[in-house]
């Protein structure tokens, strides 16, 4: 009997479940955003501490384009300080004894920058008179007395160091004279300057994968190469002890990563002081020597360990942290306090500070769209897959939220630019807005990437179009046995050399994708290996030896260049493209649209007038976005032209 009793209750149980389910209120249907939300965010860069530590300098986007602001540390509330309407302003530094700030500027993302002084009164002073000249910020001597800065004015071709006398000089007017405190003829590029001035760390490309470390002594006028080796490693110098006896510089001879390394400018003693089973980013000490701050690129995330030199090196611990990516690590003159970012692929960077002394931990900005609800957003996750050689891949997988059981939706691959370069963790308003659309995005880290170890950066040299393009098609594989992605609406997007990928894919695999997305990409090698700006020309020949000469290796560059076979291409395509782009011509695009076009293929041409290599103005970036989806939703979805793009629902 009480075997029937215990079945008994077992089918009211199931039958109260499903009563009860039946009844329960739908699930509320899945939040849409617009673009302009996702973007409604206060993009933010920079950190420098005034002389007093009571402000920090930044650089934010919330005008619409980026202007020099400062935040009180003690009330939280931040003041702007320039109004530029038209070209991006990026704030340096304060000077070393009051509230003037330096800040770099270019002409419509033209990259010829130049450095600038806003006075206390509102002027300002741009410190480089040659308007073709570009410049670099390279900070203040250690005495605080001089300007450190690069610029290419003498010849186009390098970049000089020189130095300006700000102790004594006055605060307002336009006296800014500088000096040459070395003069490049060779094209060795520098990388770090010793606290008295002495030395100066120099470095020279030979390849993308090999370089080469000196040190020139300002007193002897000698130069000493540090770096003799064989085969390909990596110099790169970070900074001088305190006495100036040793060199600090990051290296991968004899490892696949870039560790950390000292040289000892008396005795020439080398010494390994830090390597960890992925790249150290970067290294630097503060300025009296009682923290090392290092970041190592973890799989896609930024690690960041600061060790406490004073206390043997203990590493110290910093508690109350959001989860997330740490990057642009400073410390005070007074080692007192630390500024730093925390973002993730859901939330965007936020600036912090951390109080050394009282363990505080303070957060200055909130940089997301209060219409917008983080848990509306999707968490990048790192996966991997194997490529048709074996070699593994890795990617950062994005799947929209709120798919129903046995749903399929379309993918989109994403492409970094670089080549050379990484899709990393961070916040991006493109992904989210596709992701949050019902698009899979798979952003790959083809072979040639960086962060991975050394051969497999090199992996992809003289294969662009072809090795690094078979990493892309077979993602296809791993996205179609998820069981949530729809194979036969797969297609390809990218910036930069990520927008070559998309035009050679589409040229030199046209049954693979369904539709390109190419956003200022090389679609020419032969013009564009002949035109890279003057100041490239420290890097030209490593350029080459990756790429391809564009005389001795015409042959080969004609046939990795998407518009000599443009015949081939028969999917849909969008180009969008700077006209100011001093990288990648607009030529480059008005060439391959025609080609194109001329086949007959649907094909969708966007011009920024205003922007350069990477659109930098607000509503640019909208516009692109926009018009992006309303294409995929047409092309890739086969949504008619009324019901494709953009259409929110109320958020509450």
């Amino acid at each position: 009997m009480d075997r029937y009793i215990k079945y008994f209750l077992i089918l009211l149980i199931a039958f109260l479940a499903a009563n009860c389910s039946i009844h329960q209120p739908e699930e509320e249907p899945k939040k849409r955003y617009t673009i302009g939300q996702f973007m409604d965010i206060v993009q933010i860069n920079g950190g420098a501490f005034s002389p007093d530590e009571s402000k920090i300098l930044i650089s934010s986007k919330e005008t619409g384009i980026f202007n020099a602001f400062e935040i009180d540390l003690k009330s939280g509330e931040k003041k702007q300080l320039t109004t530029s309407k038209d070209n991006a302003i990026f704030g340096q530094s304060y000077f070393p004894g009051d509230d003037r700030i330096v800040y770099t500027s270019d002409k419509g993302g033209n990259e010829i920058t130049h450095i600038y002084v806003r006075n206390n009164n509102g002027s300002t002073v741009d410190l480089v008179q040659d308007s073709t000249a570009k410049a670099q910020f390279y900070g203040w001597s250690y005495d605080k007395k001089n300007m450190y800065y690069t610029s290419n004015s003498r010849d186009k071709r390098y970049f000089d160091l020189l130095k300006v006398q700000v102790e004594g000089a006055p605060k307002e007017g336009n006296l800014y004279p500088a000096t040459t405190m070395y003069q490049n003829t060779e094209g060795l590029d520098p990388a770090a300057i010793s606290n008295d001035g002495r030395y100066i760390a120099l470095t020279k490309s030979i390849t993308t994968n090999n370089s080469d470390m000196y040190l020139l002594d300002t007193q002897s006028k000698q130069t000493k190469h540090l770096s003799k080796h064989q085969g390909n490693a990596q110099y790169a110098p970070q900074y001088f002890s305190l006495d100036g006896k040793k060199l600090f510089y990051l290296t991968d001879e004899g490892s696949e990563f870039m560790y950390l390394s000292s040289y000892d400018v008396t005795t020439g003693e080398k010494k390994k002081v830090e390597e960890a089973p992925w790249d150290i980013m970067y290294a630097y000490l503060s300025r009296n020597g009682k923290y090392r701050v290092v970041a190592i690129n973890n799989d896609a995330r930024t690690e960041i360990k600061i060790y406490d030199e004073s206390d043997g090196g203990k590493q110290v611990k910093v508690e109350g942290l959001p989860e997330g990516d740490i990057t642009g690590v400073n410390i005070s003159d007074s080692e007192k306090l630390m500024s730093f970012y925390v973002s993730s692929s859901k939330s965007p960077a936020n600036l912090f500070v951390y109080n050394f002394d009282t363990k505080d931990v303070r957060q200055l900005t909130n940089t997301m769209s209060s219409e917008i609800d983080e848990n509306d957003l999707v968490a990048g996750e790192v996966i991997r897959y194997k490529s048709f050689d074996g070699m593994e891949i890795p990617a950062l997988l994005y799947k929209p939220k709120g798919l129903k059981d046995g749903e399929k939706v379309p993918a989109m691959l994403y492409i970094h630019g670089g080549p050379g370069g990484q899709t990393r963790l961070n916040y991006s308003p493109v992904i989210q807005h596709l992701v949050n659309h019902d698009y899979v995005i798979l952003a790959v880290n083809n072979r040639g990437s960086s962060g991975y170890g050394k051969t497999f950066f090199a992996a992809d040299d003289r294969k662009h179009g072809d090795a690094d393009l078979k990493d892309c098609i077979e993602s296809k594989k791993f996205l179609s046995n998820l069981g949530y992605v729809d194979a036969e609406k797969i297609g390809i997007m990218g910036g930069s050399y990520g927008g070559y990928m998309v035009m050679a894919a589409l040229a030199f695999a046209p049954d693979e994708f369904n539709v390109g997305v190419n956003i200022f990409g090389v679609t020419n090698w032969l013009r564009t290996l002949k035109s890279i700006p003057p100041w490239w020309a420290s890097f030209r020949e490593a350029l080459y030896t990756e790429l391809g000469d564009p005389v001795k290796d015409s042959v080969a560059l004609y046939n990795k260049s998407p518009l000599f076979h443009a015949k081939k291409i028969t999917k849909p395509f969008i180009v969008l493209q700077g006209s100011n782009d001093p990288r990648v011509l607009q030529v480059e695009s008005d060439e391959i649209v025609a080609a194109a076009k001329a086949n007959g293929v649907p094909v969708e041409y966007v011009v920024f007038p205003d922007e350069g290599h990477g659109f930098l103005k607000k509503e640019n970036n909208i516009k692109t976005s926009q018009t992006i989806l309303k294409f995929l939703d047409m092309h890739l979805k086969g949504l008619p032209e009324d019901k494709a793009g953009e259409k929110p629902v109320a958020i509450k």
